[in-house]
């Protein structure tokens, strides 16, 4: 017998966010509007990066997986700070 995939909804309700206040992530719009390749918004699995009309990027914590993926593909000197979230917060997987 064989189980297929459990949808993605059934995954995330297993996935608790417990915000911080303070944003474990910041960005600079500044060095964001000089990116050519905007890395970010394509490689967050949580797509949690949108680019503005403008040419910088909007950026949402709140559910965000802290995988770090964005920082490893962020090309832009300085556009990206990301720590862990403040102690007791964050995502926690399997919850329940």
């Amino acid at each position: 017998m064989s189980y297929g995939q459990p949808a993605f909804d059934d995954r995330m309700s297993t996935v608790d966010f417990d915000v911080a206040e303070r944003a474990h992530i910041t960005v600079d719009s500044e060095v964001c509007r000089s990116c050519r390749t905007t890395d970010c918004v394509y490689a967050c699995p949580a797509k949690l990066f949108v680019p503005t009309s403008d040419g910088g990027i909007l950026f949402n914590y709140e559910q965000c997986f802290e995988c770090g993926t964005c920082y490893q593909v962020c090309s832009g000197n300085g556009a990206l700070s990301w720590t862990y979230p403040d102690g007791g917060h964050g995502v926690a997987f399997r919850k329940g």
